[in-house]
């Protein structure tokens, strides 16, 4: 669990599935966990939330977005959020060149609850 029960978690994920178990599983951790499955939901998300502590981001998004393209101007918009990206195509968030990209954990999917848990934590202690 959380040592901190305030931790928000905004997962921006298309995948109806995946965006469920990643929500009921982070839930059950004791983060606050917010939903978004498009660029849009997680820009107004981004705009309107005064306190989020982490950003979990598909790379590859409906409409031509990547999770690159969220993170940038959410990390100008709030420098100390942490992200973490996570996808079937790994090399491609990487190849983005986005200075974001090379610093954030990246996670293949399919990855194990354990491997997000010990990421998360890695960022949020």
């Amino acid at each position: 669990m959380s040592s901190d029960l305030q931790d928000v978690v905004l997962i921006v994920e298309d995948e109806p599935l995946i965006l469920m178990l990643l929500s009921d599983y982070l839930s059950g951790e004791g983060y606050r966990v917010l939903q978004a499955d498009c660029a849009a939901q997680a820009f107004e998300i981004l705009a309107t939330r005064p306190h989020l502590d982490l950003m979990i981001t598909d790379f590859r998004l409906p409409d031509g977005v990547s999770g690159v393209m969220i993170a940038e101007p959410a990390l100008k918009l709030r420098p100390d959020l942490k992200v973490i990206f996570i996808s079937g195509y790994p090399a491609e968030i990487l190849e983005s060149g986005s200075a974001i990209a090379m610093k954030a954990p990246i996670l293949a999917k399919p990855f194990t609850f354990e491997s997000l848990h010990q990421q998360i934590e890695k960022l949020l202690i």
